[in-house]
């Protein structure tokens, strides 16, 4: 009877301190970025509609990421090489015709994909001033581009972004959707 009640005791002991563990541990980072799924935004185009993110907490808080494949729209050989290219593929112009990159591009790599990110200046109808970055990744001759829109800092918007597609949910459904399935 006596080993019960001590077994009983350390279990209760033991429970209460893993309460107590949990709730004096560390509080999930405020400052990490979620992402929210929501309608694609923009009419019809000569391509498939995309999917379409709006980030909820940290430095790319309020952001809208929108992402698509384009199959069969890139340089075979070379894949995305400059920036007049991020120019025209990565969307921006859906978010709105009147943009102005602020810096050249760089180098970026989604999983075994490569390609330029560049970030823009979007003059937007209602006057409010928004930061853009463009990405256009490429796989052979397939394109899958991202266009991150929003108030917040372009730097921070584009971590985001790539920290988001480099997700394995995001990877594998852009190989679905490089696939065509």
């Amino acid at each position: 009877m006596r080993s019960a009640a001590t077994i009983a005791f350390a279990l209760a002991a033991l429970g209460m301190s893993a309460v107590g563990a949990y709730q004096l541990g560390p509080s999930p980072t405020p400052t990490s970025a979620h992402w929210r799924e929501f309608a694609w935004p923009f009419p019809r185009d000569g391509w498939p509609a995309g999917r379409a993110f709006r980030c909820e907490g940290g430095a790319c808080d309020g952001a809208e990421l929108y992402v698509r494949a384009k199959r069969g729209f890139c340089n075979c050989d070379s894949g995305v090489a400059d920036d007049d290219e991020v120019d025209r593929v990565a969307d921006i112009d859906l978010i709105t015709p009147r943009f102005t990159a602020t810096t050249p591009g760089e180098v970026v790599h989604v999983g075994e994909m490569h390609g330029r990110a560049r970030r823009y200046d979007l003059a937007i109808y209602d006057g409010a001033s928004h930061a853009a970055v463009g990405i256009a990744v490429s796989r052979r001759c397939d394109l899958f581009v991202a266009a991150a829109q929003g108030r917040g800092d372009a730097s921070a918007m584009q971590h985001a972004a790539l920290a988001f597609l480099e997700t394995q949910e995001m990877k594998a459904w852009m190989t679905a959707a490089l696939d065509g399935k």
